[in-house]
């Protein structure tokens, strides 16, 4: 069996006071969710530590932004894994498409980013996707494939969960076809040593298109952008039917 996991990618929002103030509102709606469904909120590195304090002994699992790969003396504005796991952090996302777009995050520097993540005990959400201009001249599966074959090289697919996160859907307001997403999605699979790996769909979920996408047979969860950062629209997403 899958697992099924939603997790939230706040990116670079809300203070403390704010995180505070979204579990206040989020938690109380968890009543009815179903057990089987695992519940991430990827934070800001600020927010870490007030989030496990207050997440400690719930369902929710703690996720962050990034994590670099040398265990002390990271870059200026990176955090190692032992400064994640010291904060109870079990989940962490890498290879999202804005830092391969904008900061030009390479598969090798990827692919170092899951091994130490995993080295100490972290559970990596590996994002690969296409970009528009990819989609358009016919490249998807081969941008994706060749993403996969270098990432996940050495890394170990028992300790894993992959979102499919096309970038010319992130924060567009475009959204991939379920039917399409689920064949990308397939692809994906087809590609892994382990056929039982989470893979979550990640391009503008909303709590409109969740029930939708969650009931294709490929596609395991989702990782949410902006939908993720209000608690009644998230709870909705947990929810979905």
């Amino acid at each position: 069996m899958r697992k099924i996991i939603i997790a939230g990618n706040w990116k670079m929002f809300k203070t403390q006071a704010e995180t505070l103030e979204f579990l206040q509102g989020f938690m109380p709606q968890l009543e009815n969710t179903p057990d089987d469904r695992e519940i991430v909120l990827c934070v800001p590195f600020t927010d870490l530590a007030v989030l496990s304090k207050n997440l400690h002994g719930s369902r929710i699992q703690v996720g962050a932004q990034n994590v670099h790969w040398a265990e002390t003396g990271a870059f200026t504005g990176e955090i190692s894994a032992s400064m994640l796991t010291e904060l109870a952090v079990r989940y962490v996302v890498i290879g999202h498409s804005e830092r391969r777009q904008y900061f030009g995050e390479t598969d090798e520097t990827v692919n170092l980013r899951l091994k130490a993540a995993q080295s100490a005990g972290l559970k990596p959400i590996l994002c690969v996707g296409e970009s528009k201009q990819q989609r358009d001249t016919g490249e998807t599966e081969a941008v994706i494939f060749a993403q996969l074959e270098k990432d996940l090289a050495g890394v170990n697919q028992d300790n894993l969960v992959i979102a499919y996160e096309p970038i010319w859907a992130i924060g567009t307001g475009d959204t991939c076809e379920s039917i399409e997403a689920n064949r990308v999605i397939g692809l994906i699979r087809s590609r892994l040593s382990n056929p039982n790996v989470t893979i979550q769909y990640g391009g503008s979920v909303k709590p409109e298109n969740i029930d939708e996408i969650m009931a294709q047979p490929e596609i395991d969860g989702a990782l949410v952008g902006g939908a993720s950062l209000d608690p009644k629209g998230f709870a909705r997403l947990v929810n979905f039917q």
